[in-house]
């Protein structure tokens, strides 16, 4: 079918709009607005057929008229983004099911090859309208803020993209978590047991970290994702743990972060400390959180018994370099899967005594368990300490001392 054929078979359909019959064939030429586009078709028809032209000013029946309140949309975006701070934006739609199925079914019957969907025309439209009113810019990639349209209701949902920043923390204080744990008994509803605070433990490094931030950027939540973990009880202390802070729903984003680190580390009392690196984006959370870096720990070892400092570094020494078979230790078969792990000591000495206990440290692959390398887990985890000493022996105490990162400078 001819394109002028084309045309009045779609004119045929009822009163259109020149955006929706431009639209029809939006991907044909280029350099024209739908609009320019379907106004210039009927003047070709008028010319072809030696009839008179018509301005459009019924109501179109694939989009009732939409394009005619783009300014008003473009208005409730500016409303409902007013006290936002952002420099980046995108619009969206919610095309209602009528006007999908109005312009379907012309692509379908007429055999269309190159439309322009309605939701293309009007995010482009709205959001050329919104930046000409505010000076904001439309980025189809990263946007700090999308603005939803929703025709049917006459309404403008806004989503708020997070922020992220790069870091490394410090944990000073045993028995914190790193990230908030919900009560066990309620599960965050609230209970006696938790004094109806809903928290197992009432902070968390997450928390410490993430309070200042949030009230810095305005924000609904601060989420802490981090280059592997910490047990409770153990201190992340030496190059510190890098992390991400992903802080959810911001009113304010530019945000000085050499203050902010300031703020935090006052705040945090010297339970936890931050050193803020650089700004991040989502796409560095998997990475982070995927990140298979050595860790190197310090840790102090009780041994049941009399063993002198040599006979005990001797045993130690012979673990340097070894592989070790470590089945899920019982301690966390609750919440990882039941199989045998083979991770590699990498070094491991002997580093003198502290408190009548010894000091080792200890430098292992990722996702090597230290507390079951030295107790041996009744048996999962061999060789053990404990295997070759021929006695019981535990960590009474763990450090974290080094965890490599992702690339630390801008």
């Amino acid at each position: 079918m001819e394109m002028n054929e084309q045309v009045k078979a779609i004119l045929a359909y009822g009163e259109t709009c020149d955006h929706c019959l431009g639209r029809f064939f939006g991907k044909r030429s280029h350099g024209l607005s739908n609009d320019e586009r379907g106004k210039g078709l009927k003047v070709a028809i008028a010319l072809f057929e030696n009839q008179p032209y018509k301005k459009f000013d019924g109501t179109c029946w694939v989009c009732g008229n939409f394009f005619d309140d783009v300014p008003l949309w473009a208005e409730r975006v500016i409303e409902a983004t007013k006290d936002l701070e952002y420099s980046t934006f995108l619009v969206g739609c919610r095309v209602p099911p009528l006007i999908a199925e109005n312009e379907e079914m012309v692509w379908s019957d007429l055999s269309l090859a190159e439309p322009e969907p309605f939701k293309s025309e009007v995010n482009r439209e709205v959001g050329k309208a919104v930046s000409a009113r505010i000076g904001k810019v439309v980025d189809f990639k990263k946007p700090e803020v999308v603005a939803i349209l929703d025709p049917a209701t006459g309404t403008v949902e806004i989503q708020v993209n997070s922020v992220f920043f790069y870091g490394r923390y410090q944990k000073f204080e045993r028995g914190i978590p790193q990230t908030h744990w919900d009560c066990r008994v309620c599960r965050g509803a609230g209970c006696e047991i938790c004094n109806f605070t809903g928290a197992q433990y009432l902070d968390s490094v997450e928390e410490l970290i993430g309070r200042p931030v949030i009230e810095a950027f305005s924000a609904e939540n601060a989420v802490l994702h981090g280059a592997g973990r910490e047990d409770i009880d153990a201190r992340m202390v030496g190059t510190g743990r890098p992390f991400i802070l992903e802080v959810v729903s911001p009113k304010k984003r530019s945000i000085d972060l050499a203050e902010l680190e300031k703020t935090i580390n006052s705040t945090a009392d010297g339970r936890v400390s931050v050193a803020i690196r650089r700004w991040a984006d989502r796409a560095e959370v998997e990475t982070l959180k995927s990140n298979k870096a050595h860790k190197k720990y310090r840790i102090l070892v009780e041994v049941d018994g009399e063993l002198s400092a040599d006979e005990f570094a001797k045993a130690v020494k012979t673990l340097s370099g070894v592989t070790i078979h470590q089945r899920t230790p019982e301690r966390v078969a609750h919440r990882r899967a039941d199989k045998v792990r083979e991770r590699t000591v990498l070094d491991i000495e002997y580093a003198g005594q502290q408190d009548g206990k010894f000091v080792v440290e200890v430098l292992g692959e990722a996702g090597l368990y230290i507390k079951e390398l030295v107790s041996g887990d009744s048996g999962r985890t061999r060789p053990s300490l404990t295997e070759i000493l021929k006695r019981t022996a535990h960590v009474t105490s763990l450090d974290v001392t080094q965890v490599e990162g992702a690339k630390e400078g801008e």
